[in-house]
């Protein structure tokens, strides 16, 4: 079966547990607040042939990018995020994409998928899971 290609740009729709997600994170209480009502927008660049990948998170507040393999390890900077570094590897799950981030903080990591136009994320870190939902633009 073919891998799905994730290119595209996607507006958030819905977010769930964010806050306590956060939290996980140790991100004080103001910046939770702030941060739970943004709406980012993500750009993915998506080569399957590569498996060269692209994620820029935009919001009105602080961009994020994050330039990786598929299934080749890095060193990821999360300084925008947390203050934290961590060793990162994005691997297939049949039609998923899964985030492994090994670092100070146990379970971390993400998984992406689509569905019909929209791009399904879950965050995951000790235990702790919030969700987006993004939908594609025209």
């Amino acid at each position: 079966m073919s891998k799905p290609n994730f290119t595209g740009t996607y507006h958030m729709v819905e977010q769930e547990n964010m806050d306590s997600y956060l939290g996980a994170l140790d991100i004080n209480f103001a910046l939770r607040k702030i941060v739970c009502l943004l709406k980012p927008t993500k750009e993915i660049t998506h080569d399957p042939s590569t498996g060269a990948m692209r994620i820029r998170t935009l919001t009105t507040f602080k961009n994020f990018n994050m330039d990786f393999t598929i299934g080749k390890e890095f060193t990821e900077d999360l300084g925008p995020v947390d203050g934290r570094t961590c060793q990162t590897t994005v691997n297939w799950d049949g039609a998923n994409l899964v985030c492994v981030q090994r670092g100070e903080k146990e379970g971390r990591g993400w998984t992406h998928w689509l569905e019909g136009n929209k791009l399904h994320l879950e965050m995951r870190v000790q235990g702790v899971v919030a969700k987006q939902v993004f939908k594609k633009a025209e």
